[in-house]
């Protein structure tokens, strides 16, 4: 047992295994983003409405504010998911973006007001057939630039739960 000391992590479980882990999730929430995107522009087609919109655009201004603030890099970031989006295309780019600006600006007021008018907006999908499209939609966004950190994780979560769905059918 000698010769495994050096990969021993915490609590005896090997470092290897653990990285074998991150990287099994990860994977799987690529794979899952990639075909759940094939299917989303189909979907959102079903919902082409205000309240849908604007579930889908708190749900990403709430995944932008993960890190505590929500940087132009972040802002630019969804503006672009917008408009090279099928899943959006959808909808006016301008209703969209004003739709985005519009709760990130609360956010920018204050964090908790943000937090709590984007959890609303979402649940308004609450136990109706658009609330998975919601929580995929923004996971796509998120994973747009292929990193999905823990405090990302954490806010799909929220926005899964203020949906009504279960976080564990996107495997998060």
């Amino acid at each position: 047992m000698e010769f495994l000391q050096p990969i021993m992590g915490i609590h005896g479980i090997s470092d290897l295994c653990i990285w074998e882990f991150r990287m099994n999730f990860w994977d799987r929430l690529k794979v899952n983003a990639a075909s759940l995107q094939k299917g989303l522009a189909d979907e959102v087609v079903k919902f082409k409405n205000d309240a849908f919109m604007r579930a889908v655009t708190a749900g990403c201004a709430m995944m932008a504010s993960a890190d505590g603030d929500i940087s132009a890099a972040e802002k630019q970031k969804m503006i672009g998911f917008i408009q090279n989006s099928d899943v959006l295309r959808v909808f006016d780019l301008q209703k969209v973006i004003d739709s985005f600006n519009a709760i990130v600006g609360k956010f920018e007021f204050d964090r908790t007001i943000g937090e709590g008018e984007a959890l609303a907006l979402v649940s308004r999908t609450r136990d109706k057939p658009e609330a998975r499209v919601v929580v995929g939609v923004v996971l796509a966004v998120a994973n747009a630039d292929g990193v999905f950190d823990p405090k990302e994780r954490e806010v799909a979560r929220k926005i899964a739960a203020a949906a009504g769905v279960d976080p564990a059918e996107f495997g998060i």
